[in-house]
């Protein structure tokens, strides 16, 4: 019932502020930010805390309220857990982003890249989970990536590359990364090379592990074993630094270098390539040399590296039309696996 100006004669009670949240808790302003914002920096004494105040005062961010009158934000994030020395200087990040941006640009979303280096996830937790994007593509992830899952239950995502801890609900892009190892590696061996090392990706990763399957299923076909599997991050250093563990290993009594190396990627790869030659080692003639991706480090290299073309522009297109298929209600394949190729040139 209203008076003759039609006020209501009863005032409603103001929202609780986030300071009344936090005196009712007996924590600071601080830590009751942290904990709306999805940061795991809090003690659990102090979440729990918290989250008791929030529900007697009914406290709700004013993002969050915003989320509630259902408010579009008409963005999409782009999650990247790497540094930002890797995302930059890696090929294939500018040519999946590419992919994603173009999509985007057809669409009525705009792209936020957030690029998780320093930050464990707090900060870019909260944004997301408190409103800041509608949806989220996750590209390039780690098993210690665990701040993930906390996207994941905000808001729709999708998956660049199968995720190392897979859900029945994940939506995921990837390409078949057992098959283009197992093309690289029977390349090698069609060649008649016998000694056949690798350098692996992180296998904290889920595709450098199937990388690693692929090449080791092919040398089995063919009754070989690994002449060597040497640890890589797929940056160029390591590509060197795997060659020059070869060098010493083969300078001593009885050693021997491989005759083919299968590299987990064209940057491992052009490392690998320009140490051996540095220490007067033909390639392809005493190396073989493969690498994974075909970017345009593949055609940087003398002689200019066989690879493994993965479609990179085509994923982040896909990645891009999963979720705005998504959150306009529809119901896309939850697996895209597209397929990989080798390109020869002259390093094998």
């Amino acid at each position: 019932m209203t008076d003759q100006r039609g006020a209501d004669p009863m005032p409603r009670p103001a929202r609780a502020t986030i300071e009344e949240v936090a005196v009712a808790a007996g924590v600071s302003r601080s830590t009751v930010s942290r904990v709306v914002n999805g940061s795991t920096a809090v003690s659990p004494e102090a979440l729990a805390a918290v989250q008791d105040a929030i529900a007697r005062l009914h406290y709700v961010p004013n993002r969050a309220a915003r989320s509630l009158a259902s408010r579009q934000t008409h963005a999409i994030a782009l999650v990247v857990p790497e540094d930002t020395t890797r995302f930059f200087g890696d090929p294939f990040f500018g040519a999946v982003v590419a992919g994603i941006s173009d999509r985007v640009g057809r669409s009525d979303y705009i792209l936020n890249l957030l690029i998780a280096s320093d930050d464990p996830g707090g900060r870019m937790t909260g944004f997301v989970r408190n409103g800041g994007v509608d949806g989220a593509i996750i590209l390039s992830h780690h098993t210690s990536d665990v701040f993930i899952d906390r996207i994941v239950e905000a808001v729709p995502v999708v998956f660049g590359g199968r995720p190392s801890t897979e859900r029945d609900t994940d939506y995921i892009i990837d390409v078949d990364n057992v098959a283009g190892a197992r093309l690289a590696t029977e390349h090698v061996i069609g060649g008649g090379r016998r000694r056949i090392a690798t350098i692996t990706g992180p296998l904290s990763m889920a595709g450098a592990v199937d990388r690693l399957r692929g090449f080791r299923e092919a040398l089995a076909d063919a009754g070989l074993t690994p002449f060597a599997e040497l640890p890589g991050d797929y940056a160029e250093v390591d590509g060197a630094e795997a060659a020059r563990s070869l060098l010493a290993a083969a300078a001593r009594p009885g050693g021997e270098l491989p005759d083919a190396i299968v590299a987990a990627s064209d940057l491992m790869a052009r490392g690998a390539l320009q140490t051996l030659r540095a220490a007067g080692i033909r390639i392809p003639e005493d190396v073989a040399i493969v690498g994974y991706d075909d970017s345009s480090v593949a055609v940087s290299t003398d002689p200019p590296l066989t690879t493994i073309r993965q479609p990179m522009h085509a994923q982040g297109e896909a990645m891009a039309s999963v979720l705005i298929d998504l959150l306009s209600g529809g119901h896309p394949p939850q697996h895209t696996i597209l397929d990989t190729e080798l390109v020869v040139r002259g390093s094998a």
